[in-house]
């Protein structure tokens, strides 16, 4: 199904002069974002309004992932200035919602946890009202790496699937129960904590694989969750199997939410962030 043609329904225009401003102020800051390592189509919709994803722990991931852009090149040293940069632009952005997450680091003996805790303490000195969400790897299975990050307290934390286990052979490094599993344990560690996930459709799953995943977590006690659709970075990475039609994102949404999700944002250009305040 290589080269499957675009519909109308996933022609977004992007428009970089919306981006002037973000920008400026990452280069000044020295920030990275998953905006723009993972080309997101919507990139110019949350710059142009002041949202975004900030991307710490470097550029580089440690797993080989065939659906995602961020770059597989040798990680980089742990930068232990960036939570206070990071936080800086929280202030400065009067963001009332962040989103921090990170490339998988699987060199690093806790798995990037502690750099996520002092992140989440440094934006809870500078902008005590601000809401902190934190999309996490998995920490290779660690109870004490997701531990360290939960006595941080942030307000949501998420962790997604990504996809079906059938199609986890995309998925380099990863484990579906093993994710599943973090997530439980969030769920028991810290009740407190809302858990989110999310899952891309148009990779080869079915339906009836979907409506699977969504009753893992939330048996696991994820109450948040994001659907949107594949879409390949280039055509070296896996190819998107289908376009999926938004009547279907419709329909899964409603589907979870039967299931007892208490918010889900489902369509073509649903992100894990995406919208991300908007989640209550």
């Amino acid at each position: 199904m290589v080269g499957l043609r675009k519909p109308d329904w996933l022609r977004k225009k992007i428009c970089a002069s919306d981006q002037t401003a973000m920008r400026g102020l990452l280069a000044e800051l020295q920030l990275n974002t998953v905006c723009q390592q993972a080309l997101c189509p919507n990139i110019s919709e949350c710059f142009g309004c002041g949202q975004l994803t900030f991307l710490i722990l470097g550029r580089n991931c440690t797993r080989q992932c065939r659906f995602c852009n961020v770059d597989k090149s040798l990680p980089e040293a742990v930068d232990h200035g960036e939570p206070l940069r990071v936080a800086e632009a929280v202030a400065r952005l009067g963001l009332g919602h962040v989103v921090i997450t990170s490339p998988t680091r699987d060199d690093l003996d806790d798995g990037g946890a502690g750099h996520f805790a002092t992140t989440i303490l440094s934006i809870r000195k500078e902008s005590p009202g601000t809401r902190i969400e934190v999309l996490i790897p998995d920490f290779k299975g660690s109870c004490k790496g997701l531990k360290a990050v939960l006595e941080a307290v942030p307000d949501i934390l998420a962790h997604n699937l990504e996809t079906v286990p059938r199609l986890y052979h995309i998925r380099s490094g990863a484990d579906y129960d093993r994710s599943v599993a973090l997530l439980r344990r969030c769920r028991d560690l810290a009740p407190h904590v809302r858990a989110k996930s999310g899952i891309m459709l148009g990779l080869g799953e079915t339906r009836e694989e979907v409506l699977a995943v969504f009753a893992d977590l939330r048996e696991a006690g994820c109450t948040y969750l994001s659907i949107g659709q594949y879409l390949a970075p280039s055509r070296r990475h896996f190819p998107v199997q289908e376009y999926v039609h938004p009547d279907v994102f419709d329909n899964m949404r409603e589907a979870a939410l039967q299931r007892g999700f208490s918010h889900v944002e489902s369509g073509p250009y649903v992100r894990s962030s995406y919208h991300a305040a908007d989640y209550s």
